[in-house]
């Protein structure tokens, strides 16, 4: 008998009231939104407010990101929800368009979330004035914090969970059988979490890279989309996604088809226009 870790009794929910005869609830991944934007502004306030790790002068000051935050967390949900509806179950939402803001059943796409996040601080920028690239390196120092926080949160929901295993960490989450599978929440969470906001947190205080603007948003990029990508090979594809309703008609089942999974399809992409973007902000492309 394999070896396999009970999954813990989370409540999905926080805490719910009882308010003119409805529930309302906080969930934990509208919770985990709502910390991860706070600690990220809280995080680009901090760095701005330290003109030495900057080329020239902030490209903010300390009171700008707070309405920069309005833009992103616009960009963030409506972004998440539009990708979820375009890139996972356009079909479906074709035929029930009336679902489409209905946040409130789950469905948020971080692909999408971030081309959001990217239009939100673009208008804010043209808005502001303020320097694009310089603005987008703060932002992508902070954004680990709003993935760790998130993948934390899917965990706790017992979603999003990975193919099975017999390695002794594997998890018996609720609904996915009777095996145990990979804690996928849990690797992409210090992956593209813990791991990309220390070295981004290396790079930007120790080694001086926010005196080249654009080099961040490269290290992001390119350690989102390869986190991603790899912990794609031990996650399972969400339901929607398999057999003949899949939208794209994508070969999910990597080690059965030899295919690429749609999060790989999606990160690949990433991952190779931040090496761009690094290969030109290390020649000064942006530089004022």
């Amino acid at each position: 008998m394999m070896f396999a870790i009970p999954f813990p009794a989370f409540d999905p929910a926080v805490f719910s009231v009882e308010l003119f005869g409805a529930t309302f609830s906080l969930r934990w991944y509208a919770l985990a939104y709502l910390v991860g934007l706070v600690l990220g502004w809280r995080y680009v306030v901090w760095l701005v407010r330290r003109p030495r790790l900057w080329r020239g002068e902030p490209p903010m000051t300390p009171a700008q990101p707070e309405s920069l935050l309005t833009w992103m967390v616009i960009g963030v949900v409506v972004g998440g929800r539009l990708g979820f509806v375009l890139f996972y179950q356009p079909a479906y939402f074709l035929e029930n368009p009336s679902q489409i803001p209905a946040v409130w059943n789950g469905g948020m796409a971080f692909h999408g979330g971030f081309l959001g996040v990217v239009v939100g601080v673009v208008a804010w920028c043209r808005t502001a004035k303020a320097p694009l690239m310089e603005v987008g390196d703060a932002v992508a120092c902070a954004a680990p914090i709003g993935i760790l926080l998130g993948r934390i949160a899917n965990f706790v929901n017992g979603e999003l969970w990975g193919r099975t295993t017999q390695l002794p960490w594997g998890v018996m989450f609720p609904g996915a059988g009777p095996l145990p599978r990979h804690p996928s929440q849990l690797y992409e969470a210090v992956l593209e979490g813990a791991a990309l906001f220390l070295v981004m947190w290396w790079l930007a205080t120790r080694r001086g890279w926010l005196k080249t603007p654009g080099a961040m948003i490269g290290v992001f990029l390119l350690g989102y989309g390869a986190g991603r990508f790899l912990v794609e090979y031990v996650r399972q594809p969400d339901a929607f996604l398999q057999g003949p309703g899949n939208p794209l008609g994508l070969a999910v089942q990597w080690s059965e088809t030899g295919g690429l999974t749609q999060g790989q399809l999606l990160s690949l992409p990433m991952a190779l226009i931040g090496l761009a973007v690094l290969a030109a902000a290390r020649r000064g492309v942006w530089a004022r």
